[in-house]
């Protein structure tokens, strides 16, 4: 092989090489810092880029996309000193490729220990349940402060988040028993209030029963009243309308005499003081005589001739007297019937192993 051809086959080699060298491809939200003879040169945006061989290297390759970090638990004191692990996790971006790389050797690590000291600082004021209620404001205060930080070093923190606070073991024991507490005081509450509840309902449901019982009953009774009002009345009209005389109204009073002593709980019987009104009402229905004066019905019976033969004579009068009286003691003795009757039958109520004298008297 000539030299000349030796000759033009390296120096295609160096081109290719240099031309190789020279470009660089950046892939999308990626940012690379070039460094031309170990200083900072410019960054590269994403897609094709042209350097300097040789003399330009990439020294720092970045990713702008939006980033999570989670740390390790990390113990912090409350103010009740009482020390809790508390887990982060935090949401970054990259906003400045050449702060990223040459501010801070490592920006992890600085947003880590900056995270922790913060929370310190935060939770050290805050006693455990205030801590374990507040965590938006423990977010809100931690972010602030990172921000304030990492902005010199291209960083923006967007989120911080608490992902997770572990009390001591006891701690917890403790706080399982006062909730096991609360919701049972709870329960028992809603338990009664339910009862309560239920027993007020039940009230009103008696209540309203008894009112409306009791007006159904003053109904009743209102409508009987008008009834029975109704009845008397028309008997009352009845009576003055047929123009009923003493006769009759003496005689339906004796019929109603044996019905006073029918119920079960009359004990006695009295006999009403208008007996023998009726008695010589009735005595009157059946002759007129029977109600004179004795001087007159003598003088009567004197008046009445004899026969020729000297023999006295009843006339017609004299036998319609006679007549009222056997009637009058006919009455009389029914109504005394019937007095030992309802007597007998009140005894018998009373003490049924008693003969019933009424029967045997009766007989």
């Amino acid at each position: 092989m000539e030299p000349v051809v030796v000759l033009a086959l390296v120096a295609a080699i160096v081109v290719v090489f240099l031309v190789a060298s020279s470009v660089r491809i950046v892939p999308q939200a990626r940012r690379y810092n070039i460094e031309r003879f170990g200083r900072y040169r410019r960054t590269l945006q994403p897609g094709l880029n042209l350097v300097v061989p040789v003399a330009d290297r990439i020294n720092t390759k970045l990713d702008v996309r939006e980033q999570v970090y989670s740390s390790d638990p990390r113990p912090v004191i409350t103010e009740d000193n009482l020390v809790v692990n508390i887990d982060t996790v935090l949401y970054y971006q990259i906003t400045d490729p050449r702060s990223a790389a040459y501010e801070v050797a490592d920006y992890l690590q600085a947003i880590d220990q900056l995270t922790v000291t913060t929370l310190r600082n935060v939770i050290g004021s805050m006693d455990l349940e205030e801590t374990l209620t507040s965590r938006e404001e423990i977010n809100s205060r931690l972010r602030a402060v990172l921000d304030d930080a990492t902005g010199k070093w291209g960083i923006r923190v967007n989120r911080v988040e608490i992902k997770a606070i572990d009390p001591p073991h006891t701690i917890k024991e403790a706080m399982e028993k006062q909730m096991r507490a609360e919701r049972d005081k709870r329960a028992a509450i809603l338990h009664a209030e339910g009862e309560r509840q239920a027993k007020i309902l039940t009230a009103e449901g008696t209540k309203q029963k008894d009112i409306l019982e009791a007006q159904g009953t003053q109904q009743a009774m209102i409508l009987r009243a008008d009834g029975e009002a109704k009845a008397v009345e028309l008997v009352f009209q009845a009576v003055h309308r047929n123009n009923a005389d003493a006769k009759i109204l003496a005689y339906k009073y004796l019929e109603t005499l044996p019905h006073l002593a029918n119920s079960d709980n009359n004990t006695f019987w009295v006999i009403p003081g208008e007996l023998t009104e009726a008695i010589r009402t009735v005595t009157t229905a059946f002759g007129d005589q029977s109600t004179a004066p004795p001087q007159e019905a003598a003088a009567a019976g004197a008046d009445h001739t004899s026969d020729e033969s000297g023999t006295p004579q009843l006339d017609a009068g004299r036998t319609a007297a006679l007549d009222a009286a056997a009637a009058a003691d006919e009455a009389g003795k029914q109504a005394a019937a019937a007095v030992s009757d309802a007597k007998a039958e009140a005894e018998a109520a009373k003490s049924p192993q008693m003969p019933r004298r009424g029967q045997t008297s009766g007989g």
